[in-house]
């Protein structure tokens, strides 16, 4: 149990006396921190005072107390001084007595960072009360998953979470003097999460006490029903477990095994629990009547209970070994019941002195701090960390506890994320969404109307990466819909398929005429900048590629969001320069690795020859093509609108071949590119980090700017292999700052 002193030595002048209060605890901090500590005191005093202000938790309350409270708790889990120094002021920092800033300079920044933590945490768990108004975000039960999930992603070290359960410590007991909404407030809060959390760590310390004071406030009449049965029977039970101790003793002492053994102590939440759980009368909870057995050496244990199931009739289905199977948060221990004096049931624990520090202790008996060179040996506290996170990830399993189901943290989703609105709401989302995902998340007609987002207050991309822990705030039009460069699967807008089938629902109700328009300027845009005539292209034959009647259904399609773009570019591909007639197609020869091959290219009627690309119109993969055949260097391919090639044609029309693209043409062609821009430092960087971050390989690049207007007209050569990756880099490149116009140059 969790013991918080309220007598602290006080002096004539009614304040408290630092060093007589450091000394009731003195052996469990070393000697270093107890100058600084000292000092934290003193400061969280200094801060209280000048403020002129009451805790919120009302006039009586003092944050320079609840600080001291939550230090002698923590010197009770034998905390660092990081973690003394951060609990003495946090309440200080938290209630706005006191500048952050002013804790890192004087006590340094990892202080200052673990006080941070703490509130990131309470920010976090304080809308437990709050109903969710949004669309989407589900039921208060939701909620709460999201929460309890989201609290275990961010934690990043276990002193965090320490000192916040020494806060809910203190905060559930202060709350008896709060009215009865705070008070409920508070314990659906400590009930929910942190009780929870207690128990994760293996913290039996705190873990009870946090559960049984939220019980009180939120069920007061179960609570005091059950705390008056205790009473009641007080006197018999109590004599009981005396008679049961002594008989185990004898039995002990007559085999020279040294134990300590005692009562346990009841609370009053796990009797109400099982109670529920087994649908049974207080009458029939037999483990109100409970010894623990303390002794030295593991293989003792095994001994005792040898000695208990003699003294007694075991009841065999209540028999846990949790040393051999120790439970997910590390806790070990034998649990036994026998039906002791006067065929009354008994409950018997057996374990060592070490696991008993364990049990009530949990992760801080193990937890190795490294003070202020924590972070010094990057592998250890990494190990320790996914530890800690192991410990938080298990599902409850057996033993004397209900499956925790509806309370405890269930598996983090790894590929999840949890964010804020607003308000302070959690919304989960998949890994690499972004803020548009995060709109539609929230409420769909957010979505429809968002225009921009900030997060942690700084206005960011649309297409930015959410991560754990952000807030989240969408700014929106008074009216108008989603853009159709969010579905570009390329420009990485959408990554939810809910976000991407809201939008595409919002085209689809956009009447025909409108999705017609829309789709005919989207393609022919594309079209034009990657060199292609629109009007050579065979619209039928595309349309029974999409199961639709007319090549007008393609636009409307394409403009109400039901295809993708690159879906009818990579159609446009395959069936470019052909009549539509799948069974007109020649047979196309299987492609080889090297590069101009004749097996890149089909050429009808003259069989295999040597094929290359005529640089004078650098043609690829989807564009019309003919070939031309010289003289001695086999077959030159070039674009149908080449000027060459049509002047060839009017010439030399005898040396024109029909040719196609092979099948899963890979290689990489040049390709010429014009970009119109204003001109600006750092444009033609921000083009090549682009090149290169797609991969792509930049030929040759040129400059001109125009100092009159202030623009640039930026001329390069760069290698793909299809049209749809030439579609997407210059889409891309379209949407780089103070870029006017990228298209494909048509000739050289």
């Amino acid at each position: 149990m969790v013991t918080v002193r309220k007598d602290h030595p006080v002096l004539a002048d009614g304040s408290v006396d630092i060093d007589a209060w450091m000394s009731h605890f003195a052996d469990k901090i070393d000697e270093a921190s107890r100058v600084p500590l000292r000092m934290a005191c003193q400061l969280a005093r200094q801060a209280e005072a000048a403020s002129g202000r009451s805790s919120y938790w009302g006039p009586q309350a003092s944050t320079f107390r609840a600080g001291l409270e939550m230090v002698e708790i923590l010197a009770g889990f034998r905390a660092d001084q990081d973690s003394l120094l951060a609990a003495a002021l946090y309440r200080v920092v938290r209630e706005d007595q006191l500048e952050l800033s002013k804790v890192s300079d004087m006590f340094g920044r990892k202080v200052a960072s673990l006080i941070e933590g703490v509130i990131r945490m309470g920010e976090v768990s304080k809308n437990l009360s709050k109903d969710s108004t949004a669309e989407v975000l589900g039921s208060h039960e939701n909620q709460l998953e999201s929460l309890r999930k989201m609290l275990v992603s961010i934690i990043d070290d276990v002193r965090v979470v320490l000192i916040k359960l020494s806060e809910r410590a203190c905060a559930i007991k202060e709350a008896k003097h709060q009215s009865d909404e705070r008070k409920e407030s508070i314990a659906l809060e400590v009930q929910s999460v942190y009780a929870p959390l207690a128990h994760r760590l293996g913290i039996g310390h705190i873990k009870w006490e946090l559960e049984d004071l939220s019980f009180r406030y939120l069920y007061p009449a179960d609570y005091k029903r059950i705390a008056q049965l205790l009473d009641e029977k007080r006197l018999d039970r109590q004599q009981f477990i005396d008679d049961a101790i002594k008989d185990l003793k004898l039995r002990m002492e007559a085999i020279n095994i040294h134990a300590d053994v005692m009562g346990r102590a009841k609370h009053i939440y796990s009797i109400w629990r099982k109670m529920r759980r087994k649908n049974i009368p207080f009458d029939e909870v037999y483990d109100v009547r409970a010894v623990r057995i303390l002794v030295d050496e593991t293989m003792e244990c095994y001994g005792v209970l040898g000695i208990v199931h003699n003294l007694w009739k075991p009841i065999p289905q209540e028999f846990d070994d949790y040393i051999s199977n120790p439970k997910s948060n590390g806790y070990q221990s034998l649990h036994t019941a026998v039906v002791g004096p006067e065929g009354r049931v008994l409950e018997i624990q057996i374990r060592t002195h070490k696991m008993h520090e364990d049990a009530e202790l949990g992760v801080c008996a193990h937890w190795k701090y490294k003070g202020t060179d924590l972070t010094s040996n990057s592998s250890s506290y990494e190990e320790k960390l996914q530890w800690l996170r192991t410990i938080l990830d298990f599902n409850e399993v057996q033993g004397d506890l209900e499956s925790l189901s509806e309370q405890v943290l269930n598996d983090i989703e790894q590929d999840r994320i949890y964010v804020f609105t607003p308000d302070g709401h959690v919304v989960d989302l998949p890994i690499n969404a972004t803020a548009v995902d995060f709109a539609y998340r929230v409420h769909t007609e957010i979505g429809h109307r968002c225009r921009g987002a900030k997060v942690n207050g700084k206005i960011i991309s649309l297409v930015t990466h959410l991560k754990t822990g952000d807030k989240v705030e969408i700014l929106t039009t008074k009216e108008g819909g989603p853009s159709r460069d969010w579905l570009h699967p390329t420009l990485g807008y959408v990554n939810t398929n809910r976000a991407r089938a809201k939008i595409q629902s919002w085209f689809r109700r956009e009447d025909r005429e409108k999705n017609l328009e829309a789709g005919q300027s989207v393609l022919e845009k594309q079209l034009k900048r990657l060199g292609i005539e629109e009007n050579k292209l065979n619209f039928n034959a595309i349309a029974e590629r999409f199961n639709f009647t007319t090549g007008e259904d393609v636009y409307v399609s394409l403009g109400a969001g039901d295809i993708q773009l690159g879906r009818v570019l990579r159609v446009i591909d395959d069936l470019h320069g052909l009549d539509g007639d799948p069974a007109a197609r020649p047979v196309r020869l299987k492609k080889s690795r090297h590069k101009s091959s004749d097996n890149d290219i089909h050429i009808q009627g003259v069989g295999k020859l040597l094929t290359q690309m005529a640089k004078c119109c650098s043609p690829i993969p989807g564009d019309d093509i003919i070939g031309y055949i010289t003289q001695g260097r086999g077959v030159s391919i070039h674009r149908q609108d080449c000027i060459n090639a049509a002047q060839l044609q009017l010439e030399e029309p005898e040396r024109i071949v029909e040719v196609n693209w092979g099948e899963e043409v890979d290689n990489l062609y040049p390709v010429n590119i014009r970009v119109s821009a204003y001109d600006r430092t750092g444009l033609l960087n921000d083009i090549t980090a682009l090149l290169s971050n797609e991969k792509v390989n930049l030929l040759s690049m040129n400059t001109i700017s125009a100092k009159e207007d202030h623009t640039a007209a930026i001329r390069f050569t760069i290698e793909v292999s299809e049209i749809s990756t030439l579609s997407r880099l210059l889409h891309r490149i379209n949407q780089l700052p103070n870029v006017l116009d990228v298209f494909r140059e048509r000739d050289n």
